[in-house]
C-alpha cells in the first residue's frame, strides 16, 4: 500500500503538468488562427471516424481543398486596414487577396465560384444574377485583370438577395462541397442584413452516416476570407456537425433553415 501511495504521489506532478499543458493548448487552439499552421484546407483533418467525400464534382472539391491558408496567428484584416471585429470566428485566413471594399459575404461565395471556374477554363460558366434579375456574364477569357474588373462590378450589383433567388435548394442530406448557405434580410422579420457562407469541405462517418462540414465566409465590412471556427463545440472545431432533422442549423453566430442550403 505504501508503495502504491508513493507511486501515486510521484505521478501527481506529471498528471498536473499534462493537464495544465492540455488546458493551455485548448485555450491557445481556440483563440489563435491556424493553430496547427496548416498549409491548405486539405490539411485540416476531419473528426475521428469521419472520411472526406469526393462530392458530385470532384474537380470543385479538389479546388476547395487546395485553397491555401496563411500562417499561424494571422488575424482577419479589413479591406480598409486594421483588424476586423469577431476575431474568434477566424479559424484560419484563406490566402486570397481581397479585391474591393465591397467583397463581403455573398461576394465571397461568388468569388470562390469564379476562381474555380476561371482556374479550369470554364469562362462561359462565370455568371451571376443581379438584384434586378438580370444576368451578369463574364466575357474576359483568361485575362486575370478582366476577371478582377468583372468581380468588382458584380460585388456592386449582386448580394444575398440575388444569390438566394438565383441558387437552387439542395436537400440537406445531399450537401456537397461548393454549396452555399444563404438567406436574405427580406426573408427574415427584423433583420437588416442577410448572410452567406460557402461549404468548402464535407466529411461523413460511414458507420452512422453523420455529416460534418467546413465553412468559409466573408463579412461586413469587407475582410479576409476565412475558415469559420466552431464556437459552440471546441472539440469538433473547425468542423460543424449537420443535423439533417433539425429545424435550424447554427454555425457559431449565424443560423440557417434547411431550405437555405443552395447550390449553383
Amino acid at each position: 500500500m505504501k508503495v502504491l501511495k508513493y507511486c501515486l504521489w510521484a505521478l501527481l506532478p506529471v498528471a498536473l503538468i499534462a493537464a495544465g499543458g492540455y488546458y493551455a493548448w485548448m485555450v491557445y487552439g481556440t483563440t489563435v488562427s491556424n493553430p496547427h499552421n496548416y498549409q491548405r484546407v486539405s490539411d485540416i483533418n476531419p473528426p475521428r471516424g469521419f472520411e472526406r467525400v469526393a462530392g458530385a464534382d470532384p474537380t470543385l472539391t479538389a479546388f476547395l481543398r487546395a485553397l491555401p491558408l496563411r500562417e499561424r496567428g494571422t488575424r482577419t484584416q479589413l479591406f480598409t486596414g486594421g483588424d476586423a471585429d469577431r476575431q474568434p470566428l477566424n479559424y484560419a485566413v484563406i490566402d486570397l487577396s481581397m479585391l474591393s471594399n465591397a467583397e463581403q459575404c455573398a461576394d465571397v461565395c461568388m468569388r470562390l465560384r469564379s476562381e474555380f471556374l476561371f482556374s479550369t477554363g470554364r469562362f462561359a460558366d462565370i455568371h451571376f444574377s443581379d438584384v434586378d434579375g438580370g444576368i451578369q456574364q463574364y466575357g474576359g477569357g483568361d485575362s486575370r485583370d478582366s476577371l478582377v474588373r468583372y468581380l468588382r462590378h458584380v460585388y456592386e450589383v449582386s448580394n444575398t438577395f440575388s444569390l438566394s433567388r438565383e441558387l437552387s435548394v439542395r436537400p440537406l442530406p445531399e450537401i456537397q462541397p461548393g454549396d452555399v448557405f444563404v438567406y436574405a434580410a427580406v426573408d427574415r422579420v427584423g433583420e437588416k442584413l442577410g448572410h452567406a457562407v460557402t461549404v468548402i469541405d464535407v466529411a461523413r462517418e460511414p458507420r452512422t452516416g453523420r455529416v460534418c462540414v467546413l465553412l468559409a465566409e466573408g463579412n461586413t465590412p469587407a475582410r479576409n476570407i476565412h475558415v469559420v471556427r466552431n464556437l459552440r463545440d471546441r472539440w469538433l472545431s473547425p468542423w460543424f456537425a449537420i443535423d439533417e432533422k433539425a429545424d435550424s442549423i447554427r454555425f457559431s453566430t449565424f443560423s440557417y433553415a434547411p431550405t437555405e442550403l443552395r447550390h449553383f
